[in-house]
C-alpha cells in the first residue's frame, strides 16, 4: 500500500526545520552579543570600600564607553597605565579640568567635590593640575587604601576597559554597583 503525501506535510517539515534553525541563530547571536559587551571582573584589594570589597565579583559593561565618554562619578575598569595588571576606580576629573587633593577635599576647577561614597581622609595629597585630553583622573573610595591618579598619574582613555555595572559574588553581596551624578555648574 503505497502513503499518500500532502504537500502540507512536506512544508511543515520544512518550516520546523526553519524554526529550529532560526533557534539557533539566534541564541549564538545573542550569547556573542552578551560576550562581546559584557564581562567579569574580580576584585582584589581594599580601595573601593566601603562601595566594593576585596573578593567580590563584578560584571562590567564593556560596551558602555563605545559611544560615549566616561563621567564623573563612573566606576570604571581599565588596565594599569605602567603595570598593565586590572584595576576598578571611581573618575574624579575628566579631560581639560583641574584637580587638586588635600587632605579633606577634592577640587575641581577650584571648587570641592561633594564625595559621600569615600573612606576615611586624602593620604597622599596631589597638587593642582590640569588632567590631559583623553586622560581621566581616578581614585579609589577607600583613599588611605588606595594607590590611584596620584600616585602613578592620570589614566589614559584607551586604557579604560568598561564601567562596573553589578556585584554577582558572593551571591550575598548581589548589588548594583552606585555611580554619582555631580553638578557642577
Amino acid at each position: 500500500m503505497m502513503r499518500r503525501i500532502h504537500i502540507r506535510d512536506v512544508f511543515a517539515k520544512k518550516i520546523n526545520r526553519l524554526g529550529f534553525l532560526i533557534s539557533i541563530l539566534a541564541a549564538v547571536l545573542f550569547l556573542l552579543a552578551i560576550f562581546t559587551t559584557l564581562s567579569s571582573f574580580s576584585v582584589e584589594g581594599s580601595s573601593m570600600e566601603p562601595t566594593i570589597h576585596d573578593g567580590q565579583s563584578i560584571i562590567r559593561i564593556k560596551a558602555a564607553y563605545w559611544f560615549g565618554d566616561p563621567q564623573r562619578g563612573d566606576v570604571i575598569t581599565g588596565n594599569h597605565p605602567d603595570e598593565g595588571y586590572g584595576l576598578i576606580k571611581r573618575v574624579i576629573a575628566l579631560p581639560g579640568e583641574w584637580v587638586q587633593v588635600t587632605r579633606d577635599h577634592v577640587y575641581i576647577n577650584g571648587e570641592p567635590l561633594e564625595e559621600p561614597y569615600s573612606q576615611g581622609r586624602n593620604n597622599p595629597i596631589y597638587t593642582r593640575t590640569e588632567v590631559p585630553e583623553n586622560s581621566y583622573f581616578v581614585m579609589g573610595d577607600n583613599r588611605n587604601h588606595s594607590t590611584d591618579s596620584r600616585s602613578w598619574g592620570m589614566i589614559s582613555r584607551e586604557d579604560i576597559t568598561g564601567k562596573a555595572w553589578l556585584v554577582y559574588w558572593p551571591l550575598g553581596d548581589w548589588q548594583l554597583i552606585p555611580g554619582y551624578s555631580y553638578n557642577l555648574d
